[in-house]
């Protein structure tokens, strides 16, 4: 797999398996006993033909819009078609057939792209919320779409996806999903306006990408984001940077194997969080919210320790410490918040990683989901830990980031550790 994720992943050209492969589903799964209600802060929506109905009339003819490729679907975006791929729906197939291929919309199981469903399948893990990123076609920050030639037309797409988002794939199950708008990487202000648009409606969250500058945009490190940090400031828009929307992996050799790749994830989260703090972004807007998605946690305490290591050194780059009045190692604590699909060791650092900036991801419906059996998963990483802290990591720290209601009583009352005794 090459470097550029999301390209990759949606070019036509990395599919191997042939178009009459069979595909197979797995024995339909019984609902787990619930150890702990988890609210999940990285899954995948999957969007539909008309997501850019909305869209004004102008520019009806010039939207991505769905073709038929010799029998399979493609989003026709200009002259380029991104088929469906495996990796938006590899819930529910055996771990042999999760290669991707071009799929066809009956290839996946119902919840990959049907809410009813996913809220069905949500159940059964105990998971109680779900904030949802969008499919590999759009890029996980939107890139897709900033990309567009004609700005006009790109921010229209824009926000003709957060209104899908928001109103029909959050809005089918409100108490269950948590909005999460794209951002328009194209102009800072257009940006800010669509935060304060999607604000208004009660939106506290926002996909940006971990890297602008890797996709040939302004870096953090410049003003020109300044807008754009202020409205999320502003609205406690949590701002998600979630792995790969920089277009980039680590792949130290041009022949990395993919199984390798994916053990390297973590290096964006390494780069991204040090990068972003040392940006002076957190130490000019205090209140900000940043989120480092699908990155795990394990590797914090490594970098809480460089960062103690870099302020000592801080006299040999005076001008870079300029006007710093916080140590970086409190920014992270107090502006950064941590994401976990399976990180046993994380948990045994509270020391060094706040429990009131962990929490927890299914990745529903994608490879490294551990969906249906998150709550065996969870409960061995996190049962030795003090039942407050718990409940923290499982939903609490989710649900007071993004504003969402925390699982209602009668499912705490089933829960095997907050059961009534």
């Amino acid at each position: 797999m090459p470097s550029d994720l999301e390209d990759s992943l949606s070019d036509s050209s990395i599919f191997t398996i042939g178009r009459d492969h069979e595909l197979s589903f797995l024995p339909e799964p019984e609902p787990k006993p619930v150890w702990c209600p988890v609210i999940s802060v990285d899954d995948h929506s999957f969007e539909p033909s008309t997501l850019f109905d909305t869209v004004p009339a102008k520019f009806r003819d010039d939207v991505p819009r769905l073709v038929d490729v010799d029998g399979r679907p493609a989003w026709q975006i200009a002259d380029k078609q991104f088929f469906f791929s495996g990796m938006d729906g590899a819930a529910g197939r055996p771990i042999t057939e999760w290669r991707s291929m071009q799929m066809r919309l009956e290839d996946y199981r119902a919840s990959v792209y049907d809410t009813d469903a996913r809220v069905r399948d949500m159940d059964i893990a105990g998971v109680w919320g779900s904030l949802c990123f969008p499919s590999i076609t759009w890029g996980f920050a939107g890139t897709t779409l900033s990309r567009m030639p004609d700005k006009e037309l790109g921010f229209a797409c824009v926000q003709a996806y957060n209104d899908w988002a928001v109103e029909q794939w959050a809005g089918s199950h409100p108490d269950r999903f948590i909005p999460c708008a794209l951002s328009y990487l194209a102009d800072a202000e257009l940006a800010a306006k669509e935060i304060y648009r999607n604000a208004e409606r009660g939106v506290h969250a926002v996909s940006f990408t971990e890297n602008p500058a890797q996709l040939g945009f302004p870096s953090v490190h410049s003003d020109h984001w300044e807008p754009f940090w202020r409205a999320c400031a502003e609205t406690e828009t949590a701002i998600n940077l979630h792995i790969g929307s920089s277009g980039r992996i680590s792949c130290p050799s041009p022949d990395t194997p993919v199984p390798a790749q994916v053990a390297l994830f973590p290096l964006n989260g390494i780069e991204t969080v040090v990068d972003w703090i040392f940006s002076g972004i957190a130490q000019r807007y205090n209140d900000i919210h940043i989120v480092l998605s699908e990155a795990g946690i394990s590797w914090v305490p490594m970098v809480v320790e460089r960062l103690h290591r870099a302020y000592r050194q801080r006299e040999a780059e005076p001008e870079v410490w300029a006007g710093s009045t916080i140590h970086p190692v409190d920014v992270l604590h107090r502006n950064f918040w941590f994401t976990s699909i399976e990180d046993p060791s994380a948990f045994q650092r509270l020391d060094v990683i706040s429990e009131d900036r962990m929490m927890l991801e299914v990745d529903f419906p994608h490879t490294d989901s551990s969906w249906p059996d998150s709550q065996e998963l969870f409960r061995a990483e996190l049962e030795t830990l003090p039942t407050e802290t718990i409940k923290k990591i499982c939903y609490g720290n989710a649900a007071a980031l993004y504003h969402h209601p925390e699982p209602p009583q009668s499912m705490l009352d089933e829960s095997v550790l907050l059961a009534p005794r």
